[in-house]
This record gives structure tokens, sequence and C-alpha cells, in this order.
């Protein structure tokens, strides 16, 4: 979501949980905004920081992780997350404790939950539908300038009227596609990811979505629709999320799902990012692995990382 990166894609976050005004609490992760709430003196027993960054300070009292910061609403978008690791990758080191952090940045900046989210995605919609506003594009997954090419790849590539997006994280792809007039069912395997997403839908963040966009909570091994039961199937930057012996059977549902196309696309890297939950790199020959296996026609391409499209 992502941006993946995602907020809540490993742990247990509920991204809509009551949450003490400018505080945002999971499991040993605190997150205050130093404008917006009083530090509790217990969670600050050490006078000296353990991290002092550009946008943060980091404290770890009694095996907590405590983040202070100062983002304004307008600074609101998924470019948090790239912030959140380049400043904090030495104590934010696995996707749980990522989604915490960024999840905890949104919550703590605006009071009201909804109105949070909805301005995070309002601004990262604005990003990606106009990347050259953006102060630097960076590559896929590392900046929201620098995924555009990816979404606008993906809404390319989409045949038909209809599509089952798979792994869709915080949704941005799904709220464009309906913005395109395409009818749209959103997947993860995150309730609280899908439940998020439904009610920003909902709260009009884009309008077409309100009647276009519905959500579903599964698995992408095991996706509860028909067989062809949409035209297109698109899963963009999820197999990387995954170990490398269920890349096959997403692939395989997708092709059950989809009537007409699957859009797969992936990241190309030196090394999996553990910070983004990827878990396996992918090269071009993997993924004409993968289309051979599959059995049907197919095409392999690069841009901006690699692209499966099978039935093209």
């Amino acid at each position: 979501m992502t941006l993946t990166p995602p907020a809540a894609g490993t742990a247990r976050i509920d991204p809509l949980a009551p949450a003490h005004p400018g505080r945002w609490e999971n499991g040993p992760v605190v997150v205050c905004h130093r404008d917006r709430a009083a530090v509790p003196v217990r969670l600050v027993e050490a006078r000296t920081p353990d991290l002092v960054t550009d946008h943060f300070e980091v404290h770890r009292p009694g095996g907590r992780l405590l983040v202070l910061h100062r983002f304004r609403p307008d600074e609101l978008d998924d470019d948090v997350s790239t912030v959140v690791a380049a400043e904090l990758g030495a104590v934010v080191d696995s996707a749980p404790l990522f989604e915490r952090v960024v999840t905890g940045i949104v919550r703590s900046t605006v009071g009201d939950p909804l109105t949070a989210w909805s301005t995070f995605y309002a601004n990262s919609l604005a990003v990606l539908r106009h990347p050259g506003s953006a102060p630097v594009a960076g590559p896929p997954e590392a900046s929201l300038a620098g995924f555009a090419p990816v979404h606008a790849r993906a809404l390319d590539e989409v045949v038909g009227s209809t599509v089952a997006d798979l792994g869709s994280c915080f949704g941005f792809l799904p709220l464009l596609m309906t913005e395109r007039g395409l009818d749209v069912v959103a997947t993860d395997h995150t309730v609280g990811t899908m439940t998020l997403l439904a009610a920003v839908a909902r709260g009009g963040a884009v309008p077409a979505a309100r009647d276009r966009l519905r959500t579903l909570a599964c698995d992408a091994r095991a996706v509860p629709l028909a067989d062809d039961a949409v035209d297109t199937v698109t899963a963009i930057h999820l197999l990387e999320h995954l170990p490398a012996s269920e890349s096959a059977a997403v692939v395989d549902e997708a092709v059950r799902v989809a009537r007409r196309r699957v859009v797969v696309a992936v990241p190309y890297e030196e090394v999996p990012d553990p910070v983004y939950g990827h878990l396996r790199r992918f090269t071009a020959d993997d993924l004409v692995g993968l289309g051979e296996r599959a059995g049907v026609p197919y095409r392999v391409s690069d841009d901006h990382g690699g692209w499966l499209v099978l039935r093209p």
C-alpha cells in the first residue's frame, strides 16, 4: 500500500480504533504528536533520546518504542512511509513495527479517525494523479511519485469494465480505477485495511467509489469469487510479499477469476526489503516461469519493475 507498505498488513491493527488526542498506541509502539499531546512521563524515563532525526525523536522506555513527531495534516500522505523507512530503519526494522508507526503518525496528527485517514487518502491520491507536483520522484515503493507510473501502467492494462484487485492494501489503485468508470472489488488479507478502505470510500474521498467499489477481506490464494467473475484481475506489487512457493497459487487463482486478462507487477530489487514486508526478489525469468506454468498466452515486459500479463 501498502503505500504497501501498509498500515494494517502483518500486524493486528485497527486503523479506526479510538485513541487519545495526539497519541496512538498499539502493542509495543506509542506515537505522539509533540504539539498535540502530552507525552506521559512514564514513557520517557531516559532524558536522552535513543535517536533524533529530522522528523522524529525516539525513546525506548520499558521495552516499548516511543516515537515523537510534528507532522502537519497537509504532510499526511503515503510518503510518510518513505520518511519512516529512511530515518527510522535502524529501530523500525520489521513490517509490524513499520505499520504501527505509520498508522500512529496518521492517527496522532488529526484527532478524528476517519478525518485523519480521509486527509491521508486525499493527499496521497493528489500526488498519484499529478506526480509532477511532488518534490522528488523515487523508485517504485520509495515514494508516491515514483509509484505513480506503476499505477498508470496498471490502469492502461485493464480490459473490460469489471476488476478484482488482489492485495489492495490502502486501495489507491482501486479508487483510481473507479474514477475511470470501472466497477472494482478490492481485496486484501487484512480485515482492518479493507474496513478502512470501505469507510473512506463511503466518506466520499473519491465520489465514484461510493457506488463502484466494494471490499473483500480474503487470501489471494483463495478468493471467494466465481470463475470468470470479472474482466480483469490485477495483482500489483503483491507477489514479493509472499513466499516464492505461493506465487503460482495466486496466479492460478487470478486466472480462474478473470474472464479476459490478468495483470501482475513486481519490483526488481537486489535484496527484498523487510521493512516493506518483502520476502522474495523477482527477475524477468521468474515472471516467464509463472507465465509458462499458467498455461495461457502471456507476455513479460519491464517498466518500473516487471510485468506479467496473461491472456494479453
